[in-house]
């Protein structure tokens, strides 16, 4: 499963949900950048240990402490997160729900 995570702090934002216990992983910065003052990663997750129902709500804290971020203007910056499955499934977190994270982390365990 890969994740990836465009703005201004994606790389911080990336290493914060790569502490999230049960995942584990890796990333790396896009080299080709959209957007002017844009950066983006791709978190790879190579495992899920433990229960989906708690790193779900763990992903979902995070995605709306990002969510906020966008209101305030010196506040981190994430524009977008997308979780990519194996088999090509597709979740944009912006107006992803809880359910709809934990449906794809079961799917990928």
């Amino acid at each position: 499963m890969k994740i990836e995570i465009e703005g201004r702090d994606a790389i911080t934002a990336t290493e914060e949900l790569l502490t999230i216990e049960g995942l584990e992983g890796s990333y790396q910065p896009i080299d080709e950048v959209e957007r002017e003052g844009t950066l983006a990663t791709i978190a790879t997750i190579v495992g899920i240990v433990g229960g989906t129902l708690t790193i779900a709500e763990s992903i979902h804290k995070w995605k709306e402490k990002y969510q906020k971020s966008l209101d305030n203007p010196t506040g981190a910056r994430i524009e977008k997160v997308l979780i990519v499955t194996n088999d090509n499934h597709r979740l944009l977190l912006k107006d992803a729900t809880f359910d709809q994270i934990k449906e794809i982390l079961d799917k990928y365990k």
